[in-house]
């Protein structure tokens, strides 16, 4: 990766970040990524997220990830100097991003529709668990009790105890939200000169990611049960065995594919023609019987010859891959990035541009580029 001789989408743009934990931070990286200079504004104790854990060279791996490239400045916001630095950052700030418990920014004098009163063209954003209004506006939010409350845990996983999907994934969903809001705007600003502000919650990202489930309950009057690797709409689809004990997981999307999986794969080409297996439908009504008669199969065959199999019927398959497998996966991107003089891999950003740079920039030290009191 090599930097793009015309510079990054975001040079010159400046971004005052009051954030802490995943949500907030994970969206600012993103634009420290394409150039922009990210100031986060930490607490004298710092970001919570900073504890999370000591995993990489004695770092929080949560941090690592959601705060390479940014400044670190110090101020207690409760002292009347820091306010005042805060004011002064935010009078030549393009973008402030604001993730505290509802209502505390504003309390602090930093809400954003005053702020974007004294400086027309900032751009505000505030994320939240549960949005701005409403009679649980006020709740705290962390990602697991938003992926509880918005259904996401009941669609998930398999029948038995809860579980937790395992990661973040309301705070990745609201993160990502919000960079694709304050793109929106800072391309509108282009356009009328003005800035806005943009509103992102947990609950309503996680409510997107639950788009399916919801239209299918609330129209079609039933809810997706919990079906572990299966897909409660659609079969095949799903984990199987083979004679090695390797388990793989495949996906059959429409007729041709399943009129190819039955002749190459399971070399059962009458198959297409039972009225229990001759349409999705069809299919996911008898999943019970389809899953048997694939399991068949696969229990004569290695993993090897499955595979083998699968790729000439150009089936849509995949491996059921430990973390350890990720690291080693041939098709995994990680990009340097130096963490208390050690170098470590990580992932790379889920998306290409010309502007990519060969490594991150490190993540700030508590306070490095201000004062710690």
């Amino acid at each position: 990766m090599s930097s793009s001789p015309e510079g990054k989408p975001l040079d010159g743009v400046v971004v005052v970040a009051l954030e802490q934990a995943v949500a907030a931070p994970l969206c600012s990286s993103r634009l420290a990524d394409a150039g922009a200079r990210v100031i986060k504004i930490e607490r004298p104790e710092g970001d919570f997220a900073r504890g999370y854990d000591s995993a990489v060279h004695g770092e929080s791996s949560y941090f690592v990830w959601t705060n390479r490239g940014k400044e670190s400045l110090v101020l207690n916001l409760r002292d009347d100097a820091d306010k005042a630095r805060l004011r002064e950052l935010l009078a030549s700030a393009d973008v402030f991003i604001q993730n505290l418990a509802p209502g505390a920014a504003a309390r602090l004098g930093f809400g954003s529709a005053a702020l974007r009163a004294r400086n027309p063209r900032l751009i505000t954003c505030d994320i939240s668990g549960y949005g701005e209004s409403g009679p649980l506006h006020q709740l705290k939010a962390y990602d697991l009790l938003v992926q509880a409350e918005s259904g996401l845990v009941a669609v998930s996983g398999a029948p038995g105890p809860w579980g937790r999907i395992g990661v973040s994934l309301c705070d990745i969903t609201a993160g990502m939200n919000a960079l694709i809001g304050i793109q929106q705007a800072l391309l509108q600003r282009e356009r009328t000169g003005h800035g806005s502000g943009v509103q992102v919650s947990l609950f309503d990202s996680a409510a997107d990611l639950m788009a399916v489930p919801y239209l299918q309950t609330r129209y079609g009057g039933r809810a997706p049960e919990r079906v572990g690797l299966r897909h409660p709409s659609i079969a095949p689809y799903g984990a199987f065995t083979c004679a090695d004990g390797r388990e793989l997981v495949l996906s059959i999307q429409n007729e041709r594919e399943w009129a190819s999986f039955c002749r190459v794969v399971l070399r059962e080409e009458a198959l297409c023609g039972d009225e229990r297996f001759n349409s999705n439908g069809a299919r996911t009504r008898h999943r019970d019987a389809l899953e048997a008669a694939v399991q068949a199969v696969f229990s004569q065959l290695t993993y090897a010859q499955a595979v083998d199999r699968l790729s000439q019927a150009q089936t849509a398959y995949g491996a059921i891959n430990s973390v350890d497998d990720l690291i080693a996966h041939p098709q995994l991107r990680t990009t340097p990035m130096t963490v208390h003089g050690e170098t470590v891999q990580v992932p790379a950003t889920p998306y290409r541009t010309e502007w990519d740079d060969a490594q991150f920039r490190q993540a700030p030290d508590l306070g490095e580029h201000g004062p710690l009191r």
